[in-house]
């Protein structure tokens, strides 16, 4: 018996079987773990770990050296110092220079450290200034512009009390919401004066520069030599005097470096800075011992190079000078003898009478 059309259109249990499947699917995929609603917008949830990630901050316990997420885009135009490798020498010197000088200036054991060298906006870095603290304004004199240098409370009370005569073993006074008084500025700036005269001796192997106390600031806001977004370099520095001590900053704009940019570009190798007496010595000693031409000018004059081109063999070229005319005696194009031309055995010779100026 045959079956009717009816019967035929009836979906096998093979084809029942995977419309069940599909359909659980897809009531699983709509109300599973994914966050979507079935109208297909999504409610999931961000946990802190994916915040964090999005922020850039690191998670507790780790160290993150490459910024990321938001972060990475914000500081993506900041320029790090280590594409100045000589800055970091520089740096280096001031530490050992200063340790010196600070010991002169305080009669006291001093010992000064390099806690580390970032590249920070200048904005950022007024406001994470922690407060009281004081501001040196100085100027680079032949490079026409300014830096900062910040030192805080810790170490304007030690320094006070070491010049005043405070006695050793006992911790710094201090007296929070006040004012500096006028004694501490003072003693303050001879400090800052001390500071900047060792890092114009710093910097003079590279370049010749000044820099010059301009004023003392306590209000941040009044300390601004740039702008809140120009990129600068930040060296924190560590001022210990036995049981006292405290942290002095130097901040210089990229602007300011601008000028001996190419200088700090370049890559130190060895232990000496700027110049090298040993090298110079052994250069000098080869260059005496240097062979080198010397051509003795008889006369020299302009012609056309038409008339220079009908010259054949057998032209003769009439000379402006006789046996007794001076002859210039010259080491490619510098002049530097003057003397009377002759012979001296079968040889013909020049006898030197005096030396040319040389530029």
């Amino acid at each position: 018996m045959a079956d009717t059309p009816e019967e035929s259109e009836q979906p096998s249990a093979e084809e029942l079987a995977q419309t069940a499947a599909f359909e659980a699917a897809a009531a699983e995929e709509a109300g599973g773990d994914d966050g979507e609603t079935a109208t297909g917008r999504s409610t999931r949830v961000l946990d802190q770990n994916e915040i964090d990630s999005l922020l850039g901050i690191a998670q507790e316990g780790q160290v993150s050296e490459q910024r990321s997420g938001i972060q990475a885009i914000l500081n993506s135009s900041m320029v790090s110092y280590e594409r100045l490798p000589m800055l970091e020498v520089v740096f280096d010197r001031l530490v050992r220079m200063m340790s010196t000088s600070m010991r002169n200036f305080t009669s006291d054991n001093v010992e000064v450290s390099l806690d580390g060298i970032d590249s920070v906006r200048f904005g950022d870095y007024l406001n994470s200034i922690p407060l009281p603290a004081m501001l040196g304004v100085f100027e680079a004199e032949e490079w026409d512009n300014y830096g900062l240098l910040t030192v805080d409370s810790s170490l304007t009370y030690s320094i006070v009390d070491v010049l005043l005569g405070g006695r050793r073993g006992t911790a710094a006074m201090r007296i929070e919401g006040r004012p500096y008084t006028t004694i501490e500025r003072n003693l303050v700036e001879r400090m800052i004066n001390v500071v900047l005269a060792d890092l114009t001796a710093t910097f003079e192997p590279l370049s010749k520069v000044n820099f010059r106390y301009d004023r003392l600031e306590t209000n941040p806001r009044f300390a601004t030599i740039a702008r809140p977004a120009n990129a600068a370099v930040l060296a924190r520095l560590r001022v210990d005097m036995e049981d006292r001590g405290g942290r002095l900053e130097l901040l210089l704009p990229y602007a300011t470096l601008e000028p001996v940019r190419e200088l700090l570009l370049q890559m130190f190798m060895g232990e000496k800075f700027g110049r090298d007496s040993i090298w110079e010595n052994h250069l000098s000693t080869e260059l005496w011992q240097t062979d080198v031409k010397v051509n003795a000018v008889l006369d020299e004059f302009n012609l056309p190079l038409g008339e220079i081109l009908n010259w054949k063999v057998g032209t003769r070229i009439e000379l402006n000078a006789a046996p007794s005319s001076p002859v210039e005696m010259r080491c490619g194009d510098v002049s530097m003898f003057r003397g009377q031309m002759g012979r001296k055995g079968n040889v013909i010779a020049v006898c030197v009478q005096d030396r040319l100026a040389t530029k």
